[in-house]
């Protein structure tokens, strides 16, 4: 095609390759997909053990299972935990729905699973204003993880890095969620 990059025709030749004749939408799609499914697999099993302990998980311990596996898949240091956590980034802040759909059904299944579970200790959120809240989860957690790997300036504190920095982030996100509704 006469208005392909280079990487763009690198990446369909390695997907008429590798995967048959997919688009490079569908390998860019396959690719998120197999970058984000750990994650969203922890996710749920985290949901899994919640909802056995307790019927009506509160929102720290909800914010702990959706965040926690974020933490755990893209450690402090670890390059292709950076390289997951800027992929996140760039599918929250991206204005195109083809590629905020790039995670896909079992994201999206993982999704509502979680907003059943928030609305039950957050009735009074607007279902808007609730998923605003959990993609500021995944949004802080990406950002905070992506910043732990880049090296900081000489007149910037290294970021808190391990347990601590995990501990900061749910204390502050289980409050961000728990925050009274801002209304209409």
């Amino acid at each position: 095609m006469p208005n392909e990059t280079h990487a763009t025709r690198a990446l369909r030749s390695v997907a008429s390759r590798q995967w048959g004749c997919l688009t490079t939408a569908q390998l860019l799609a396959a690719g998120v997909r197999r970058g984000v499914e750990p994650i969203t697999a922890a996710q749920s099993a985290g949901l899994d053990r919640l909802l056995a302990r307790s019927p009506d998980p509160t929102v720290a311990d909800l914010v702990e299972a959706f965040a926690g596996p974020l933490f755990d898949e893209m450690p402090a240091g670890d390059e292709g935990g950076a390289r997951t956590s800027r992929l996140i980034v760039a599918i929250l802040s991206d204005p195109a729905a083809d590629m905020r759909n790039w995670s896909g059904p079992a994201d999206d299944a993982v999704r509502e699973r979680y907003l059943a579970a928030f609305r039950r200790p957050l009735p009074s959120l607007s279902e808007e204003e609730l998923s605003f809240r959990i993609r500021g989860i995944l949004a802080v957690t990406a950002v905070d993880r992506v910043e732990v790997y880049h090296r900081p300036s000489a007149t910037c504190p290294p970021p808190v890095a391990g347990e601590a920095a995990r501990r900061w982030a749910i204390t502050f996100l289980a409050a961000a969620m728990s925050a009274p509704p801002t209304g209409s």
